[in-house]
C-alpha cells in the first residue's frame, strides 16, 4: 500500500498543479518536493508517469512538475539507481525535444534535469543527448543548449567527452541556418572552450590527467573558420555577440600558427564589431582574451595591429556614457583590461598613440587618455618605470584645461602618480600646485544640474576628489613626505589658494608632526634653503586672520588654529609653553558649538585675547613690529572677504598697542590711512577700530597722526578742516569723513577714561560738529555712533560728574534731527538706534536739559520708533534684530530721563508721554508701550530711595491706567500690564514705609496669575482680571479707590473690547470688595430689566443687572423664578446671564435650585405623537416646563457662586438629572422651538443648544462642577462619557463611567444618591429603570460599596429586579452582580452560591432573543470563577463547560471571545484538580482553540491565547504547557506556522492517542466561513502528522482525510489550496 498511496497523493497534487493561482502552483510544486524528501523514487516515478499519461497537459504545468523533479533529483541523486536515472532522462530528453520550437520556461525546466542527472550519471545523460546529436542532422537547440550547461557544472566529467562531441558538432555548423541554431552553438563553443581551460588548469586534480591542450585545437580550429568567416558577418545583432563571446575562449585553444596567421583578420573583425554594437562589453572582453592569447603565443603579428587596435580602443574609452550603467561599467573595464595587456605588450608604442592625445581640445579624447593613462600608470608601474619624465612633461596642457571632467581626471592621475614616485621627479611640483589649486575651487560652484551624459560635473564634486586626494597622498604615502614638506606651506599665504586652506592644514599638520617624531629639536621651516617659502610672520598672520571665521571652507578655523600650534617653535621659540595651553581651549571652544551658535563677537575677542597673550609672551619689540608690518601688508590680500580685513585691522591695532616704537606706530597708522579703501563699510569700520585699540597704549600718537592726517594739505589749501578731500569726489569725501569720525569715536571709547575727558570737547568732538550738516547717511550713522561713543567714555569716567558739555543741547538736538529725518513708517537704518543711546548719555550729563527740551525728545523719539509697523508674521531677519536694539536703546533713553526725576511727579510725566501710546487702537503699538512701561517702573521700584512716609497720591490713576490692559488682544500686553500693577503696588508698600526687599504675600499673587493671561480664551481672561482687581482691592489705600474707579470708568468706553470688559471686571470686583453701596445706588425694577440689558450694548449694563437681580430675589425668589422660565427659549444671552447672577447670594441660590428642580421633575418629561401615520414608532417631543427648568439649572449651577446650594442638594441633583438625561435620550423638541431654533441658527447661534438631552447633560454636568466633583467631570471628560450619555447607543456606557467616577471620587457622596436611585426602580419609565440599574451595577465594581457597608442593600435592590421584564435590566442585573468581583472579592465566597445560582440562571435565559443576558452572564462567571468557594464550583463546573462550547464557532465575535475566555477561567480554577469527565471537554476545545488563533477578530485571538495557557497545567504536558506559555504571551507577536509546529509535536510526542480525536475534529473546520480558520485546520492537519510515528496512523481515516484535503483544492481562497496542499505532501508519513 505504501509505494500505492504515495502514488494517490502525487495524483492528487499532480492533479492541482493546474490550479490558476502562481502561489498555489508553487506550494503544489514544493509539496510534490516534500514527497520526494521521503520518497523520492515513488514521487519522480509519480511525476514521470503523469507526464507520460497526460500527453495534453499545457507546457506551464508541465514546467512545474519538471521543476520539481529536478528539485528532488539534485537533493537525493545519490539515492538514485541507473534505472531510475534512465527513465528521467529518458522523460527529461523527451520532454526537451518534444516541440521542435523554441518554448523557453519548458525545455529549460527539463534541460535542468538533465544537467541535475548528470551531477552522477554524467555518461548516461551524454549518451542520451549524442543520441540527438548525430553527425549529419541538425540537433534541437536545448540538446546543445543541455551539452553547454552540463560542461558548466560537471567539469571533470563532461570534458573528455568533448573531443567527441566536437568532432560531432563540426559538421553541424554548416547545417545551422536559423540564428537561433547558431547562437546555441556559439554558446556551446563557448563553454567548451572556458570548460576546457579551467580542466587543463586544474590538471592535478582531474580524472583524466592526459587530456592536452593539442586534442582540442583542430576542432575548435576549424570551428574558428566557420564562425569567424561565415557567422561573424551576420546581420543579427546577437548572433555576432555570440559568436565574438565564443571566439575569446577558444582563442586560447587554436593552433599557435592558425592563431598567427588569423590575427590579421581577426583583430580588424572584432574591432569592425565596436560600430555595429552599442553595448559592447561582450566585444571587449573576447578582445581582451585574443590579445592575451597571442601575446602568450609572442606574436609578431599583433605588432602590425597595434595602431588599429590603440584607435579603436581608445575611441571606446572616449564614448560619452552614463558612468551608472552596469553594462557601460562592464566595457569600460574589460577595455581597459585590453590597454594593460598592450602595456605590457609594447609600452613605448602606447605611450607614443596615448600622450599625443593629451594635446588635445577635445574634452572626451582628453578625459578619456587620462583615464587610460591612470590605469596604465597603476597596471602596468613596471614597464612605465622609464617613462616618468616622459609621462610628466605630457601633463603640460592638461594642467592648464578649465573643464571640470578633464580636471577630475588630471586630479585622477596624479594621485595615481603620487603612489608610484612620478612626483619626486622634476616637474612634480606642478603636479601638486594643479592639486592645490583643485582644492581652492568655491564649493558653491555648480554651473548646471547634472542631467545627462554631456553635463559637467560640478566644480564641488572636482574640489571634493582634489581634497581627498590630497591628504590620502599626505597621510598614505611614505614617500610623499619629502616632496610635499615645506613645499606646500607656500599656498598657505596666497590670496588664489584660499579655498584651500582647510586640506592644506591638515596635510600640513600631519606633516610636521610627522617631521617631529624623527627629530623634535629642529625647525620645521628652513626660510634658508628655499626662498620661496613664506615668513613665519606671514603665516602666523595668514592662519590668524582665517581663524575668525571658523567654520567656513569645512572648518578651516580648528586646522589654521592647529598648524600654528604645531609650528610655535618656528614663529617664536618662546611661544610653544603658552600656546599648549591656549589653542586646545579655542578648539574646545569651536567644538562646543557650531555655525549657528558661535557668536562671532566672543570669538573674535578670544582670537585678539590670545593676540596679545602671544605678544606679552614673546615681549620683544622688534618681532612685534615685524608682524605688525606683516599683518598690515597683508590687509589688501582680503578685499573680497571684508569680515577677515576688519578683523586684521583689530590684529594691526592690537600688535601695534603692543609695540614700543613710536615712530613705528605713527608711519603704520599713517600708511593704514592713505590706503584705506574707504568706499567700504567694512573697511571703514575695521580702521577704525584699528585706530581704538591701539589708542589703548598710545592715546597721544594715535590723535597726532589723525590730526596730522586732516591738516596734511592745510597749507595749500586754507578753505577748512576737510579741504584735502577737495580733489576727491564728493561721494568719496563723505566715505573718508565717516572714517575719520569713527576713528575718533573708537578712540574715545576704547582709550583710558581718565585721558579721555580732556581731550573730549577740544580734539575730538570739535571735528565732529563741523559736519553735522551732511544729508549722506552713511556720514549721519558714523556720526551719531562716535557721539555715542564719546559720550559713552565721558559718563563712564570716573569724574563724569564734575563734567560741563557747553554743547549738549545743541548736539541733542542734532540729533533729534536726525531721528525726525527717518522715515516714519519704516525701520532700515541704525540711526535712530545710535542717536538714541547718545541723547542717553547726553541726558546724564551736565547742564541739565529745559523741560519742553526733554518733552520734546521723548516725544520725537517715542514717535519715531512706536508706530513703525512690525515685519510680517515668520520674517524675523535682521529688520527684527534691528528693531529690538532700537527699542532697547529707547527704554535706555526713557531710563535715563526718569533718573534725573525719581518721584511720582516724574513717574507721571512719562507715563503721560505713553499713555497715548498704551490706548492705541493698534495692538503692536499698545504692546510696545506696555513693555516700556513696565521696564520704566521696575526701573523706578529698583532705584526708589523714600526718605520719609509721603504719600503716592497718583496710585490709583496710574493702576486705573495699566489694570484693564490685562485683558488686551495682545498676550504679551498683557502679562506687561500685569507687571506694571505688581510693580505699582511695590512702589505703594515703599512709599508706605517697607523695605525694598519685603515682599508683599498679596502683591506675589500677581505674579503668578500671569501664567494664565497667556490662554487666548476670555474667561481665563477675566477670571485672571477679577483675581488682579481682588489683589487691587485688598492693597489700594482707601483714599485712591475713586480716583481708580473713575479711570476704570474711562476704560469702559475702550476701543479694545476685551479691555472694556476687563474694566467691568475690575468695577465689579471693586464695589463688591470695598464698596458696599452699589445696592443703595440700583433703583430698577424687575419688569423692565430685561428689555434694557437687551437694547443695551455697553458692558456695565449686564452687569448692574445682575446686581439687580439678586437683590430682587432676596425678596421674591418663586415669582422671579416664574417670570424668568417665562422667558421665551433658548434663552438669550442677557437671560442666562441673570440666571446665573441668581447664584451669588447663598440664601437664594439653594431656594431658586429647589424650585427648578421641582418644575423639572413634576411634569411628564415628554409625550409621544406619530409623526407619520404609518411610521413604525411613535416620536417622542419634550415638554416646555421640564426643559426650560432643565436650562435654567444649568445656568444657575454654571455659576460659581452656586457651590454651597450644589452641596447641599447634590444628591437630588445628580439623581434627578440622570434620571432627566434618560429620559431625553433620543426626545426631540417641539415643532415650534425646532423651528425658532433653525432661525435663530440661521442669524444668531443661541449660546446653548436647546436640544433636550444635551441640555440635560449640560446640566448634570455643572452640578457636579459646583458639587466638587470636578475629578469626576474632569474624569468623564477624559474617557468620551458626556458624548455617551448623549447616544441611545452609548448611553449605559456612558452611566457606568459616571458612577466608577464618582465611586472613585465622590464615594462619601453615594449613600444619598444610591437612596435616590433605588427609589427609580419602580418608575414607569422603562429607560429609568435602565439607567437607574446601570448605575447601581456599576457601583458594585468599586471598593467604595464595601467601605461605605452598601454591599448588602445594591445586592438585595438588584436581585430584586432579576424578574423585571425589560431584558436590559435583567442584563445589567447579571453584570452588576459579577461586578462584585472586582469591589469585594473577598465577599464572593460569602454570596458564591446566590452569584452562582444568578449566573447559570441567565446562561438558561430564554426570553433574550439576542443573547445578550447569556453573554452578560459568561462575562461574570469569568470574572467570579477564581474566587467562589471550590465546593460551590465544582456542581457548576461541567454545565458551565458544555454550555458555553456552542459559542466557540458562533457568527458574533463577543460571543467566541468571551466563551473561549470563560473556557480558559474554568479551566484556571481547576489547576491540580481537574477531573477526567472535565478533561474530555479540554482535550475537547484544544482544536477549536487553536484554529481560532487565526481568527479575524483580535479580541478572539486574546482570548484563545489566554485560554490555551491556562489549559495547558490541566494537559499535565510540562512540554506543551511551556510552549503555550512562551509563544502566547499577550502583546506578543505570535508567528502561528511556527507555534502551531511546536505545539503538535508536543502532542504527537506526549497524546499520540489523541491524534484521531484531533485530526477528525479539524475536518469540521475544513468547512469553516472563516478563510484564515480555513486554511490552519488543514495546517495542524499537516503538523500532525508531520511529528506522529507512523504506527499511529490506524487512527487516521486516511480515505475521509485525503479525500477533504482533495475537496480544499478546490477551495476559492488560495491560501486555503496551497495549505491542503502542503498537509498532502506531509501525507507520505503514513504511506
Amino acid at each position: 500500500m505504501s509505494m500505492s498511496y504515495v502514488k494517490k497523493l502525487c495524483t492528487i497534487l499532480l492533479d492541482a498543479i493546474t490550479d490558476k493561482d502562481p502561489q498555489v502552483q508553487e506550494q503544489v510544486c514544493s509539496a510534490l518536493c516534500t514527497l520526494g524528501e521521503s520518497q523520492p523514487e515513488g514521487t519522480i516515478s509519480a511525476c514521470e508517469e503523469h507526464l507520460r499519461q497526460q500527453e495534453k497537459l499545457a507546457h506551464p504545468y508541465r514546467t512545474m512538475v519538471l521543476r520539481a523533479m529536478e528539485t528532488v533529483v539534485s537533493n537525493h541523486i545519490g539515492k538514485l539507481d541507473k534505472d531510475t536515472a534512465r527513465a528521467i532522462i529518458l522523460l527529461a530528453s523527451s520532454e526537451m525535444t518534444k516541440a521542435k520550437d523554441v518554448v523557453q520556461d519548458w525545455q529549460q525546466a527539463a534541460s535542468s534535469v538533465l544537467v541535475a542527472v548528470g551531477q552522477r550519471f554524467v555518461g548516461m545523460v551524454m549518451e542520451e543527448l549524442l543520441s540527438k546529436f548525430q553527425p549529419g542532422t541538425l540537433p534541437h537547440c536545448f540538446v546543445v543548449q543541455t551539452l553547454a550547461d552540463l560542461a558548466v557544472s560537471n567539469v571533470f566529467g563532461t570534458v573528455p567527452f568533448l573531443t567527441t562531441v566536437l568532432s560531432t558538432m563540426l559538421p553541424m555548423l554548416g547545417l545551422a541556418k536559423h540564428d537561433s541554431m547558431r547562437m546555441a552553438f556559439c554558446c556551446a563553443l563557448q563553454r567548451f572552450s572556458e570548460s576546457t581551460l579551467e580542466y587543463l588548469a586544474n590538471l592535478d586534480q582531474a580524472p583524466d590527467p592526459t587530456v592536452r591542450k593539442d586534442a582540442f585545437a583542430s576542432d575548435i580550429g576549424s570551428a574558428y573558420d566557420i564562425l569567424f568567416h561565415q557567422w561573424l558577418q551576420s546581420r543579427e545583432a546577437k548572433l555576432r555577440l555570440a559568436v565574438v563571446g565564443a571566439l575569446g575562449p577558444a582563442s586560447h585553444l587554436m593552433p599557435s600558427e592558425k592563431l598567427e596567421e588569423q590575427l590579421p583578420k581577426l583583430l580588424p573583425g572584432v574591432l569592425a564589431l565596436y560600430r555595429k554594437h552599442a553595448e559592447a562589453a561582450r566585444v571587449s572582453k573576447s578582445l581582451g582574451q585574443i590579445l592575451e592569447a597571442a601575446v602568450s603565443v609572442g606574436s609578431r603579428t599583433l605588432e602590425v595591429q597595434l595602431d588599429a587596435l590603440l584607435a579603436t580602443l581608445h575611441a571606446q574609452i572616449c564614448v560619452p556614457v552614463e558612468s551608472s550603467s552596469p553594462v557601460v561599467t562592464s566595457n569600460r573595464k574589460e577595455v581597459l583590461r585590453c590597454f594593460t595587456v598592450l602595456a605590457c605588450f609594447s609600452p613605448e608604442r602606447l605611450l607614443a598613440f596615448l600622450l599625443p592625445k593629451l594635446d588635445a581640445g577635445n574634452e572626451r579624447t582628453r578625459v578619456g587618455s587620462l583615464q587610460v593613462l591612470r590605469h596604465i600608470i597603476n597596471s602596468a608601474a613596471a614597464q612605465m618605470e622609464v617613462k616618468k619624465p616622459f609621462i610628466l612633461s605630457s601633463m603640460r596642457l592638461p594642467l592648464l584645461d578649465t573643464n571640470c571632467k578633464v580636471k577630475r581626471a588630471v586630479v585622477q592621475v596624479i594621485s595615481a602618480m603620487a603612489h608610484h614616485g612620478y612626483l619626486e621627479q622634476p616637474g612634480g611640483e606642478a603636479m601638486l600646485e594643479y592639486l592645490v589649486q583643485q582644492c581652492a575651487l568655491p564649493p558653491d560652484a555648480q554651473p548646471q544640474q547634472p542631467g545627462g551624459p554631456g553635463v559637467e560635473p560640478p566644480a564641488d564634486s572636482v574640489r571634493a576628489v582634489s581634497v581627498s586626494t590630497l591628504y590620502l597622498v599626505s597621510t598614505t604615502v611614505d614617500r610623499m613626505s619629502g616632496v610635499l614638506w615645506p613645499y606646500l606651506l607656500q599656498f598657505l599665504v596666497p590670496e588664489r589658494f584660499t579655498g584651500a586652506l582647510t586640506p592644506l592644514c591638515r596635510s600640513l599638520l600631519h606633516l610636521a608632526r610627522k617631521r617631529q617624531e624623527a627629530g623634535a629639536d629642529a625647525l620645521l621651516i628652513q626660510c634658508d634653503g628655499n626662498v620661496a617659502l613664506p615668513s613665519p610672520f606671514a603665516i602666523a598672520t595668514r592662519l590668524l586672520t582665517v581663524s575668525s571665521r571658523p567654520y567656513l571652507g569645512d572648518g578651516r578655523g580648528a586646522a589654521s588654529l592647529r598648524l600654528l600650534s604645531v609650528l610655535h617653535r618656528d614663529i617664536h621659540p618662546l611661544l610653544g609653553p603658552r600656546w599648549a595651553t591656549t589653542v586646545p581651549l579655542l578648539l574646545e571652544h569651536l567644538d562646543e558649538h557650531t555655525e549657528d551658535t558661535l557668536s562671532q563677537k566672543e570669538w573674535e575677542e578670544k582670537l585678539l585675547a590670545f593676540l596679545r597673550d602671544s605678544l606679552a609672551a614673546v615681549s620683544d619689540n622688534t618681532w612685534t613690529c615685524q608682524l605688525s608690518l606683516e599683518m598690515s601688508k597683508q590687509l589688501p590680500c582680503y578685499s573680497g572677504t571684508p569680515q577677515e580685513k576688519n578683523f586684521l585691522y583689530k590684529c594691526v591695532g592690537t600688535a601695534l598697542g603692543a609695540a614700543s616704537s613710536k615712530d613705528v606706530v605713527r608711519k603704520l597708522l599713517q600708511e593704514l590711512l592713505e590706503t584705506a579703501r574707504y568706499q567700504e563699510e567694512a573697511e571703514r569700520e575695521g580702521l577704525a577700530c584699528c585706530f581704538g585699540i591701539c589708542a589703548i597704549s598710545h592715546l597721544d600718537d594715535t590723535l597726532a597722526q589723525l590730526e596730522d592726517f586732516v591738516r596734511s594739505d592745510v597749507s595749500r589749501k586754507s578753505m577748512g578742516i576737510f579741504n584735502i578731500f577737495k580733489d576727491r569726489s564728493e561721494n568719496e569725501a563723505e566715505k573718508v569723513k565717516g572714517a575719520l569720525i569713527l576713528c575718533y569715536g573708537h578712540v574715545a571709547a576704547q582709550a583710558p577714561r581718565e585721558l579721555v575727558l580732556a581731550r573730549a570737547e577740544s580734539d575730538i568732538l570739535r571735528n565732529m560738529f563741523q559736519c553735522f550738516s551732511t544729508k549722506d547717511p552713511a556720514l549721519q550713522l558714523c556720526l551719531v555712533q562716535s557721539v555715542g561713543m564719546v559720550c559713552q567714555a565721558v559718563c563712564s569716567g570716573a569724574q563724569a560728574g564734575s563734567f560741563h558739555f557747553a554743547r549738549k543741547a545743541e548736539l541733542v538736538a542734532q540729533m533729534m534731527d536726525f531721528i525726525k529725518a527717518e522715515p516714519p513708517d519704516s525701520l532700515r537704518t541704525r540711526i535712530r538706534k545710535k542717536a538714541m543711546l547718545a541723547c542717553m548719555y547726553l541726558v546724564s550729563l551736565e547742564p541739565e536739559l529745559e523741560e519742553q527740551v526733554r518733552t520734546d525728545m521723548v516725544h520725537g523719539c517715542l514717535h519715531s520708533i512706536m508706530a513703525v509697523p512690525p515685519e510680517p508674521e515668520g520674517e524675523d531677519g535682521p529688520q527684527e534684530s534691528l528693531y529690538l536694539d532700537t527699542m532697547r536703546a529707547l527704554e535706555d533713553l526713557l531710563r535715563s530721563i526718569l533718573r534725573r526725576d525719581l518721584t511720582p511727579q516724574g513717574l507721571q510725566i512719562m507715563v503721560e508721554h505713553l499713555s497715548p501710546w498704551i490706548k492705541s487702537p493698534r495692538g503692536y503699538e499698545r504692546a510696545r508701550a506696555l513693555g516700556l512701561s513696565a521696564g520704566l517702573l521696575q526701573f523706578f521700584l529698583e532705584h526708589l530711595h523714600v526718605s520719609a512716609l509721603v504719600p503716592f497720591h497718583n496710585l490709583g490713576l496710574l493702576v486705573g491706567l495699566f489694570s484693564p490692559r490685562c485683558a488686551d488682544l495682545w498676550p504679551g500686553t498683557r502679562q506687561e500690564a500685569v507687571s506694571c500693577v505688581y510693580s505699582l503696588l511695590c512702589l505703594q508698600l515703599g512709599y508706605e514705609g517697607f523695605s525694598r526687599d519685603y515682599r508683599d504675600d498679596v502683591a506675589e499673587r500677581l505674579l503668578a496669575l500671569k501664567d494664565g493671561l497667556v490662554h487666548p480664551d476670555p474667561a481665563i481672561l477675566f477670571h485672571t482680571c477679577h483675581s488682579i482687581a481682588q489683589i487691587i482691592a485688598k492693597r489700594l489705600p482707601p483714599d485712591q479707590l475713586i480716583s481708580l474707579l473713575l479711570t476704570l470708568f474711562e476704560s469702559l468706553g475702550d476701543p479694545d473690547k476685551n479691555c472694556s470688559r476687563a474694566a467691568t471686571v475690575l468695577i465689579n470686583c471693586l464695589l463688591k470688595e470695598r464698596g458696599g453701596l452699589l445696592q443703595e445706588k440700583v433703583p430698577e425694577i424687575v419688569s423692565a430689566l430685561l428689555a434694557k440689558v437687551r437694547a443695551s450694548q455697553d458692558e456695565h449694563v449686564p452687569q448692574a443687572a445682575q446686581h439687580s437681580v439678586r437683590i430682587l430675589a432676596t425678596q421674591h425668589c418663586p415669582a422671579l423664578v416664574s417670570s424668568l422660565l417665562g422667558s421665551p427659549l433658548p434663552f438669550d444671552s442677557h437671560t442666562c446671564t441673570l440666571w446665573r447672577a441668581l447664584a451669588v447670594e447663598p440664601s437664594v441660590s439653594t431656594q431658586v435650585l429647589r424650585l427648578l428642580l421641582e418644575k423639572m421633575s413634576r411634569d411628564v418629561p415628554f409625550k409621544e405623537s406619530r409623526a407619520f401615520l404609518l411610521s413604525s414608532s411613535p416620536d417622542r417631543v419634550a415638554t416646555q416646563l421640564p426643559l426650560a427648568a432643565t436650562c435654567a439649572l444649568h445656568e444657575v449651577m454654571s455659576a460659581p457662586a452656586s457651590g454651597p446650594a450644589v452641596l447641599e442638594l447634590y444628591p437630588q441633583l445628580v439623581a434627578g438629572l440622570l434620571l432627566r438625561v434618560s429620559c431625553t435620550v433620543g426626545v426631540q423638541l417641539p415643532r415650534n422651538l425646532q423651528a425658532k431654533e433653525r432661525r435663530a441658527a440661521s442669524s444668531a447661534p443661541a449660546p446653548r443648544t436647546l436640544d433636550p438631552c444635551s441640555s440635560s447633560v449640560d446640566a448634570l454636568r455643572a452640578a457636579l462642577l459646583r458639587g466638587g466633583s470636578e475629578d469626576v467631570v474632569q474624569r468623564l471628560e477624559l474617557e468620551g462619557g458626556w458624548e455617551l450619555l448623549r447616544t441611545s447607543a452609548g448611553h449605559e456606557d456612558g452611566v457606568a463611567r459616571l458612577a466608577s467616577a464618582m465611586a472613585k471620587f465622590a464615594g462619601p457622596r453615594l449613600p444619598l444618591v444610591m437612596k435616590e436611585l433605588l427609589g427609580a426602580h419602580s418608575s414607569v419609565y422603562e429607560v429609568q429603570r435602565v439607567t437607574s440599574t446601570a448605575f447601581l451595577a456599576e457601583l458594585l465594581s468599586s471598593n467604595v460599596v464595601n467601605d461605605l457597608m452598601l454591599l448588602e442593600p445594591l445586592l438585595d435592590g438588584l436581585a430584586a429586579r432579576q424578574r423585571d421584564p425589560c431584558a436590559g435590566v435583567r442584563r445589567l442585573v447579571l453584570r452588576g452582580l459579577a461586578n462584585v468581583a472586582s469591589g469585594a472579592p473577598d465577599k464572593v465566597r460569602l454570596h458564591g452560591p446566590q452569584l452562582l445560582t444568578a449566573m447559570i440562571s441567565g446562561l438558561d435565559d430564554g426570553d433574550d432573543p439576542h443573547g445578550l443576558v447569556a453573554l452578560s452572564a459568561m462575562a461574570g462567571l469569568a470574572r467570579l470563577l477564581g474566587l467562589v468557594e471550590p465546593g460551590d464550583l465544582h456542581s457548576v463546573l461541567l454545565h458551565t463547560a458544555v454550555r458555553i462550547r456552542p459559542f466557540f464557532d458562533s457568527d458574533k465575535m463577543e460571543f467566541r471571545s468571551v466563551s473561549i475566555r470563560l473556557f480558559g477561567h474554568l479551566n484556571e480554577a481547576c489547576h491540580g484538580a481537574c477531573e477526567d469527565v472535565f478533561l474530555e471537554q479540554v482535550v475537547g476545545g484544544l482544536v477549536p482553540l487553536l484554529l481560532h488563533l487565526r481568527d479575524p477578530q483580535a479580541p478572539v485571538v486574546d482570548a484563545c491565547r489566554f485560554a490555551l495557557r491556562m489549559c495547558g497545567p490541566n494537559l499535565e504536558c510540562e512540554d506543551l504547557a511551556a510552549a503555550f506559555q512562551k509563544h502566547l504571551q499577550d502583546g506578543r507577536g505570535l508567528h502561528f506556522g511556527e507555534f502551531l509546529n511546536a505545539a503538535c509535536k508536543h502532542l504527537m510526542r506526549h497524546f499520540p492517542d489523541l491524534l484521531g480525536r484531533l485530526v477528525s475534529t479539524s475536518l469540521f473546520y475544513f468547512k469553516s466561513s472563516w478563510e484564515d480558520v480555513r486554511a490552519a485546520a488543514p495546517l495542524l492537519t499537516g503538523f500532525l502528522v508531520l511529528h506522529v510515528e507512523p504506527q499511529h496512523r490506524s487512527q487516521v481515516d486516511l480515505e475521509q482525510l485525503t479525500a477533504a484535503l482533495q475537496l480544499l483544492l478546490k477551495d476559492p481562497a488560495p491560501a486555503v489550496r496551497g495549505q491542503a496542499a502542503e498537509t498532502l505532501g506531509r501525507l507520505v508519513k503514513f504511506a
